[in-house]
């Protein structure tokens, strides 16, 4: 079978030639006849076709000119980018300090096994080389820190006399070796203490892990079909630094305080669902101070609170996925103290505000009338002349909001957590 499609193409092939020649032929035999019959004169011809075949040598050879500066583009391309490979290569070894102005050539090895370096900026600790290892990006050290023995490693170790900015160091001018039976001991306890550590890691993944469990199948069963979203309570702790001008805080914990049948954040909203915590309960009132809006680039987006660097705050969690939602939220459901959802018979959230109802201590002490008011479930009011003891106040955890809602008006007060109530009136001599 193969034979005969070789033996049909060769064939074709023959076919093909022969046409066009003979197409060609009948072309040159028309010309000639229509150039017999209007008597054209027999040098205009050969001009013509002279002409012709010039025009195709111009084409020809302007082809051949463009394929020629082609290749050499092609040649030259390929040759630039093997150098700037290359060049790549011998610089991936250097290091530049824009600040510094200097060149460190990490393929040049500055210290020695069993030689002592010290950080420079935060900690000043002291580290010794117990390992040096080499690749294509240069000399790595490998350290351990003398005081923590824990490991570190850095590519750039200067010397001190050309201190520039937060590095690690060695002392050029009295340079310091340890023996290597003392690193020998220092790296088993480093060992030791890491391993330790990895093992209490795993321990600690394996806790969280029993921990997700029961908030999967906690969210499962609770987080129904029409729910949007999550509003979620967060307490932030500050790591700022103003002397380098950093901005940071993390989260320290996670509180479920309810679902939301729509992603709008709504800080009435949000307020509802703050008095089912008491560590938000203060946040359940009106404060125009509280409400932060910073949907925009670098911004924290909507949040309830005092400040997204400390404290407590509220924040609504759009569901985009049902099941990386529930991922997400896995731990912060299954701890003890992860979810303050208030349940109603109606199937909402209630909203206390109502204190016409709750108890009252109204006492008098070193002519300041004090009112401690029972505000919520989990939080108290304290009314009356707390202007001279604010500081007191303040210190004591509570919160000043100037438009706490009382017996159907809005009056200045403080809000603590209930289990702030014998403390307050101990300090304030209102306990009889």
């Amino acid at each position: 079978m193969r034979n005969e499609k070789n033996i049909l193409k060769q064939n074709s092939l023959a076919s093909g030639i022969i046409i066009k020649f003979g197409l060609r032929i009948l072309v040159a035999v028309v010309c000639l006849w229509g150039i017999s019959q209007v008597s054209i004169n027999s040098s205009v011809v050969i001009g013509l076709i002279l002409c012709y075949w010039g025009i195709c040598f111009v084409f020809k050879l302007v082809n051949f000119i463009i394929r020629v500066i082609l290749s050499l583009l092609s040649i030259a391309i390929f040759t630039s980018l093997i150098l700037l490979i290359f060049l790549n290569l011998t610089a991936m070894t250097k290091l530049y300090s824009l600040f510094g102005g200097t060149t460190t050539d990490t393929d040049v090895k500055s210290v020695e096994v069993n030689q002592i370096v010290q950080m420079e900026g935060y900690s000043y600790s002291r580290y010794v080389v117990h390992k040096i290892t080499h690749n294509q990006f240069g000399y790595h050290y490998h350290l351990i820190n003398l005081r923590t023995h824990d490991f570190h490693q850095s590519e750039i170790i200067k010397p001190l006399s050309q201190k520039f900015g937060i590095g690690m160091y060695y002392d050029d001018k009295n340079i310091e070796f340890m023996t290597e039976e003392e690193v020998a001991k220092l790296y088993v306890k480093a060992q030791a203490k890491h391993v330790d550590e990895m093992e209490q890691q795993r321990t600690e993944e394996k806790r969280r892990e029993e921990v997700r469990v029961i908030g999967r199948e906690w969210l499962r069963n609770n987080l129904t079909a029409d729910a949007k979203a999550i509003i979620v309570a967060r307490l932030k702790q500050d790591e700022s630094d103003s002397q380098t001008d950093y901005f940071a805080s993390s989260t320290i914990s996670n509180v479920i305080l309810g679902f939301s049948r729509h992603t709008r954040d709504i800080f009435s909203e949000m307020r509802k669902h703050a008095s089912n915590f008491e560590g938000t309960a203060y946040l359940a009132e009106y404060n125009e101070n509280y409400e932060h809006r910073e949907k925009y680039s670098m911004g924290a987006g909507y949040y309830l609170g005092e400040s997204k660097y400390r404290g407590w705050i509220i924040e609504k969690e759009p569901i985009y996925n049902r099941e990386r939602t529930i991922e997400e939220f896995a731990y912060t459901a299954g701890c003890p103290d992860g979810i303050f959802i208030k349940p109603n018979t109606n199937g909402k959230q209630s909203d206390r505000t109502d204190n016409e109802h709750t108890p009252t201590i109204q006492i008098q002490s070193d002519n300041l009338q004090f009112e401690i008011v029972d505000y919520s479930e989990k939080a108290i009011a304290l009314f009356g002349d707390t202007k001279p003891i604010k500081d007191l106040l303040s210190a004591m955890g509570g919160k000043f909001n100037p438009r706490l809602t009382y017996k159907d008006t809005k009056k200045a007060g403080w809000i603590f957590s209930k289990t702030k109530r014998e403390e307050l009136e101990r300090v304030l001599s209102l306990k009889k």
